[in-house]
């Protein structure tokens, strides 16, 4: 917080200019609307007790030091206009991730108690920051970083001596960095996992498309709540809506049911952008040019989407529906990890998940649908013959339950799950979480990314290094 809550121009390029990594911004079309500055400290030259001037050397920053061992958070602001849309949250959220990146100790940081001065007659400092724990009092600072795993390590008085609102008063909140390593990893650069949120999808008749909403929220910021890096739905989670068409044959209906496909597709953007998730959104079929898709969209958490095609229709999608498959497969990058898509009968041919494999796959994610016991185990088998071979993790996600009157949905069987390589440094049946069968429930498992680059030169076999491409390759023709 600056003297008059305004940041100059030349003190801004000197941050950007020392540490680049530390300066954070969101902006809208251009227009930045919540920003992060930060600088690296050696903590023990200043330890529990210094002021705001100290650590930032009177706004000339000559205490950053990159070979420091804390992230000293020196300011967050977010414009009034775009609060309530976790924009702070999410700041918070890339100052965790550099500070693990970095491998600092942790994140320390002076929070302002704004409300303070309505309780300093009656409350010490101390006694207001218990009644702020305690829920008694609610001040937006505080309660903000508490939410986001800081802890009160002390009082700072005259911290910020101009801050009236706080009474001059500061409090030192921290946040440890549980990756911390005093020496450097033996293998590697960092530890680098994913925390990902597998929804099993009850199909129910809804009585609106805002009622279709309700669900899809609640199962967003169910996952999100949990911190996790994506949350996958399963194939033609939307087909509730196609209810409302049983008038018609099903060719039709389904025609009908794509023209909510850019809504749905739009409301999930805007989901993955507040909730700070990455969303597979199931698949959707779309209409354009003539022709039926059936398509799954990645809803990344910066507010970009992108398109996954199905490949291979089935009979009863091409036979029922009149659906066409699409024509390109690749891998899309996300902030956590690549990854590739491929929706349930795709992910029975093992060309397509090799291909992305060779691009660089991380995670596969399989929405599915299937309507009996035998349909469902083939997608679960392939797929979990796709970890091993590609050596990468899959998360499969299915709907349960019935949907009378929707020809192709009016059964469902599945059971959702995310499934790992077989190795030493994953589990024994290599199945890494998996959800109740047939029950509405959601799966959050987390996945080591760095154990995939350890299998890929170090593992007891190496399906990917020891292919005879002098014998044989896979290629894309277009």
């Amino acid at each position: 917080m600056m003297k008059g809550n305004l940041w100059l121009k030349s003190q801004i390029e000197k941050l950007i200019r020392i540490f680049p990594e530390g300066q954070v911004c969101v902006d809208n079309h251009g227009e930045v609307v919540a920003f992060a500055l930060s600088i690296i400290v050696d903590y023990a030259r200043f330890g529990d007790s210094h002021s705001y001037e100290d650590i930032i050397d009177n706004s000339n920053f000559g205490t950053h030091d990159p070979d420091g061992d804390v992230l000293y958070g020196i300011d967050v602001c977010v414009d009034p206009d775009y609060r309530g849309m976790r924009l702070g949250r999410r700041l918070y959220d890339v100052r965790k991730e550099l500070c693990e990146n970095l491998n600092l100790r942790s994140i320390v940081a002076g929070g302002r108690i704004p409300n303070y001065h309505k309780y300093s007659d009656k409350y010490t400092p101390k006694e207001y920051i218990q009644r702020v724990k305690e829920k008694e009092i609610y001040d937006p600072v505080l309660f903000f970083q508490m939410s986001n795993d800081f802890h009160v390590r002390k009082v700072l008085k005259n911290y910020i001596p101009y801050d009236k609102a706080s009474g001059s008063y500061a409090v030192l909140i921290e946040w440890n960095n549980i990756y911390y390593e005093e020496k450097e990893e033996t293998f590697g650069t960092k530890k680098s996992s994913a925390r990902i949120g597998v929804v099993q999808w009850q199909l129910r008749s809804v009585r609106s498309v805002e009622s279709f909403f309700e669900n899809v929220e609640f199962f967003v910021d169910a996952v999100s709540g949990y911190q996790a890096d994506f949350v996958v739905f399963p194939e033609l989670f939307n087909s509730p809506l196609m209810s409302e068409f049983n008038e018609d044959d099903s060719a039709k209906a389904i025609r009908k049911l794509a023209q909510y496909s850019d809504e749905i597709r739009d409301k999930m953007v805007k989901y993955a952008l507040s909730y700070n998730i990455n969303i597979i959104a199931g698949s959707m079929p779309v209409y354009e040019d003539g022709r039926l898709y059936n398509v799954s969209y990645l809803c990344r958490r910066d507010g970009s989407y992108e398109a996954q095609y199905k490949i291979h229709v089935t009979p009863a999608e091409r036979s029922d529906w009149g659906m066409t498959g699409g024509n390109e497969v690749k891998v899309f990058e996300t902030d956590t990890a690549k990854i590739g898509i491929l929706i349930c009968y795709d992910s029975e041919f093992p060309e397509l998940s090799r291909i992305l494999a060779d691009q660089g796959m991380e995670i596969l994610f399989v929405p599915f649908a299937t309507d009996m016991q035998n349909g469902y185990n083939r997608v679960r088998i392939c797929a979990q013959a796709r970890a091993i071979e590609n050596e990468c993790y899959v998360a499969i996600s299915g709907s349960v339950g019935n949907l009378p009157k929707v020809k192709n949905m009016d059964i469902q069987f599945g059971q959702s799950a995310v499934f790992s390589p077989s190795d030493f440094a994953f589990p024994q049946n290599a199945i890494v979480a998996e959800g109740t069968p047939n029950t509405e429930n959601t799966i959050v498992a987390d996945v080591d990314l760095t154990d995939l680059k350890y299998l890929h030169n170090s593992g007891s076999v190496r399906n990917l290094k020891d292919r005879r491409t002098d014998l044989y390759e896979i290629k894309l023709k277009k």
